[in-house]
């Protein structure tokens, strides 16, 4: 019987701790790492080379949405299987449209996670139940109507992603340069490329988007600058 060689993301401790000890009692699936924010993520994995990474998508500096999209543009045989609170069709979409293998609500993850990791193995994907049923009926309409299966989504880059993100937490733009170790002015060119890109012209719209993708969670206390 093959080992599964995880990376397990997530950036409350006891969480990660709980579904460390669910998962590797499985027998046939172990946790080679563990990782408490997006950046340590892309350095492990990318490093480690496992077979799946499971990531928490809600995390400080850089969330797992933009981590699961490095991993993926440098990892040709690393999936990703996301882990959210929220199974809003904004989150799901950004997640299918990054190349996620699986999606599974943390509410019910525990008793799913262990069977989500054989299925992605095995090259398969895995959803939530509830958010495998919206996609197939979303699919359905689309080819009833002729309409695009996923809207698009305007593409950020990388950087734009995390200056973002940092923007959304509350950090004016001077703790923004030196979190991404840029310049103020860079921090600057990038807010207004993000805002030219969106469609949104000051920084409560920013947030609200943010919250409204994944980018962060609505219960992040954030202010407005």
């Amino acid at each position: 019987m093959k080992t599964i060689n995880i990376l397990l993301v997530d950036d409350h401790e006891v969480v990660r701790e709980g579904l460390a000890v669910l998962l590797n009692l499985q027998g046939d699936i172990k946790i080679v790492c563990q990782a408490e924010n997006g950046h340590q993520a892309i350095a492990k994995a990318l490093t480690l080379r496992p077979d799946i990474v499971v990531m928490d998508i809600a995390m400080p500096l850089l969330n797992g949405l933009e981590a699961t999209r490095q991993i993926l543009k440098d990892s040709s045989t690393t999936k990703i299987i996301l882990l959210s609170a929220h199974s809003d069709d904004a989150y799901v979409q950004k997640a299918i449209s990054l190349g996620v293998s699986g999606y599974l609500i943390k509410q019910t993850a525990a008793h799913a996670l262990a069977d989500a990791i054989r299925q992605v193995a095995s090259g398969k994907t895995f959803f939530s139940p509830l958010i495998a049923k919206r996609l197939a009926d979303q699919e359905r309409r689309a080819r009833a109507t002729g309409s695009p299966y996923l809207p698009k989504i305007p593409q950020l880059t990388s950087r734009e992603s995390e200056v973002l993100q940092l923007i959304a937490e509350g950090n004016p733009n001077k703790m923004t340069a030196d979190i991404l170790n840029i310049s103020i002015k860079t921090v600057e060119k990038h807010r207004q490329s993000l805002m030219e890109k969106l469609n949104i012209h000051d920084t409560a719209g920013l947030t609200r988007h943010a919250i409204s993708t994944g980018v962060i969670e609505s219960s992040v206390q954030v202010t407005i600058i």
